[in-house]
Parts: structure tokens; sequence; C-alpha cells
């Protein structure tokens, strides 16, 4: 088995804002795997919420990847159900769980979304994230912005209801917020009925992961807006906990794991009636590619960030009437973009193997 990781970096076309940070382009990781003279690629990101760096991913990637996989993939159950449970940063799990994936569609000569039996144009129409900023400018990113089925505005104080208010004049698209723990409970008291006037469909992680009693005192609120937990969410513990804080879960592969890992976090949610969005990090049309494959257990789907990169180092996405469209290709589906390298030959297999 043969293993191979490299640090990518992703330009946005513009700066972007949260309640909190601002960036214009991040670091990710891409392992590439070779087995039996076919190879294939993953995506991994770090899960910055939870204090992992990019260095710590590609460590342990190039360190115990090849043994975590083991000398050959002839059980892919079993090889991910192994990735699923190393003990290591998500972002290393992210990546070979994302590999192996690949490597199953390439072995076969087809997408592996068809190997999953999916249909290559996913049913829940994309949400399209927006970033704060000014009035005018938010206005601009709507005006230009992709045919998505949804927008999702990034918020943190009541200072943000000109922007939303803007944003309801000019679309009768759904509009769903995300506060990135900014608020507190008094903030979301005062808000929630100006929110109803504007026919906001759902808050993201409106408070600190740790203020349990805030999400309850807000869970009894008349009148209250549904809420999503994004930062509160990342294993199937976490989900059960949910159950009385939530209304659903934001689901991420840079947050569980890959696809193994994050299927079990969603199949627990929908078992507890929790509804499920399955979302990304700012991340390439490979890392969006793993994660598509989870759709049919998403309630919503928020698969956005290819549409807010400068030079993607993969293409193969597409959209038709605010759904993506999945790329035909072997594996993922999607080829390296011109800039980058292409997937590199896993060579003969004996010579593949360790």
């Amino acid at each position: 088995m043969e293993v191979r990781v490299r640090r990518t970096t992703l330009r946005l076309l513009t700066t972007f804002r949260s309640s909190r940070l601002a960036y214009d382009s991040t670091d990710t990781c891409i392992a590439t795997i070779g087995h039996g003279g076919v190879a294939g690629q993953g995506e991994g990101t770090p899960a910055w919420a939870h204090g992992e760096t990019l260095e710590e991913v590609i460590e342990a990637v190039a360190a115990e990847g090849a043994k975590v996989l083991g000398p050959d993939l002839s059980d892919p159950d079993e090889v991910l159900d192994r990735v699923a449970e190393w003990a290591a940063p998500v972002g290393a799990r992210m990546a070979l769980d994302g590999a192996v994936h690949d490597w199953l569609g390439r072995r076969a000569g087809q997408p592996t979304w068809r190997l999953f039996g999916l249909s290559r144009t996913l049913a829940q129409p994309t949400g399209y994230t927006i970033g704060i900023a000014s009035v005018a400018e938010t206005l601009e990113v709507v005006a230009n912005a992709p045919d998505v089925g949804a927008f999702k505005m990034k918020v943190r104080s009541a200072e943000d209801l000109e922007r939303l208010a803007a944003v309801r004049a000019v679309t009768s698209r759904p509009i769903r917020i995300d506060a990135n723990e900014a608020w507190s409970f008094e903030t979301a008291r005062d808000l929630t009925p100006r929110l109803r006037d504007l026919d906001i469909q759902l808050i993201e992680q409106p408070f600190p992961t740790d203020a349990v009693d805030t999400y309850r005192r807000y869970r009894d609120l008349p009148g209250r807006l549904p809420v999503f937990l994004d930062e509160g969410c990342t294993d199937v513990a976490s989900v059960h906990a949910a159950r009385g804080l939530a209304d659903g879960v934001v689901v991420k592969l840079a947050k569980s794991g890959g696809v193994r890992a994050t299927r079990r976090v969603m199949e627990a949610a929908r078992r507890l009636g929790l509804s499920v969005m399955l979302s990304c990090n700012c991340e390439s049309e490979l890392a969006l590619s793993q994660a598509a494959l989870l759709a049919p257990l998403a309630d919503r789907i928020d698969i956005d960030s290819q549409f807010l990169l400068r030079d993607p180092p993969f293409r193969g996405l597409g959209l038709d009437q605010g759904r993506i469209v999945l790329g035909d290709a072997p594996g993922l589906g999607v080829v390296p973009g011109p800039e980058d390298p292409p997937i590199p030959d896993a060579g003969p297999g004996p010579a593949a193997e360790s």
C-alpha cells in the first residue's frame, strides 16, 4: 500500500467573514493512496473549531496512513471501519476515507456515486453561504449568486437585521442564518420576532456550544425559530445530547472524519427525529464530492464552497435548478484543475504494496 499526502492552498474570490473570523484563503491536504495499479485521492480539512492544525493532519496521514489501511483493499468495509475508528485528527480520517472511496470507483471504472446507487443530480437543492459584509456588498453577492435553492447568511448581532431585510426584499428563496455561537439568550429573544417577520427559516448555532441552559431556555420561548447545532455536534454522542437542545444538526466530514463516520452521525440523528443538514467547510470539489455520497440521508444540503474559490484544484460538480450535479469521471467524479498535477499513476500492483 502506498500513501502520500500534500498540502494545497485554496484561494477565495473575496474575503469571507463570519462572527468568528475572516479569511481569503485556507489550507487543506490531499491524500493519495495506491494499490493494485489504481490510485485514489481524498481531501482532508482540519477541524479548526476543535483546535486541529493541518500539520497534525498531514503528519498523521504520512506516519500512520499505510498501517491503518492495511496491506490491501480487498475488504473495503473493514478498511473504512478501521479508518473511522482511527485515533487520529479528524482531517486525517477524512482524507484517507475519501481516498478509499475514490479508489473504489476508479477500480470499477465508474463514478463512486453510481456504486452507491445515487442519482447524479442530488434531490435537495443546495444553499449558498453569504459572509458578513455591508448591505450593498451583500446585495451584490445575492445578485451574482448561482441559481441555488436557499441562502445562508452569517450574522453576529442586531446590526445584521438591515442586511437580512435587504436580502428578503429582493428574493423569496429560503434564508437561513448562522451566528457561529455569537448570541446570548437576550439577543435571540429580542431578534426572534423580527426574524419571523422576515421569514427566516432557521438559526445555526446561535449560542456557545457549552451554553446548554441557554439552548433549553430558547427552546421554551414561544414563537422561537428552529435551531440547528453545528459546532455543538460532531459525533454520535453529541447527537444524543442535541436531542433536547435543538431541532436539527449540521454534519460535515471535517467534523466527524469522513463518509463512514459521518454516515453514523446522520443515521443516529434520523433515528432520534432530528433534521439533518449536510454541509461543508471551505473545501475543494474533491471533498464536496466525498460529502455528496451522503446526500440521501440529508433533509437539507449546504454544499457550496466551490462557488467561493479562485482557481479550484478540482473540477467536476455542476448545478441544475439549484441542485448539485455530480461529476461522471471514475472515482469521486472530479478531475484536477488546469493548475494542479494529475492523479499519479500508482504503478503495477506488486510495486504499490508494502
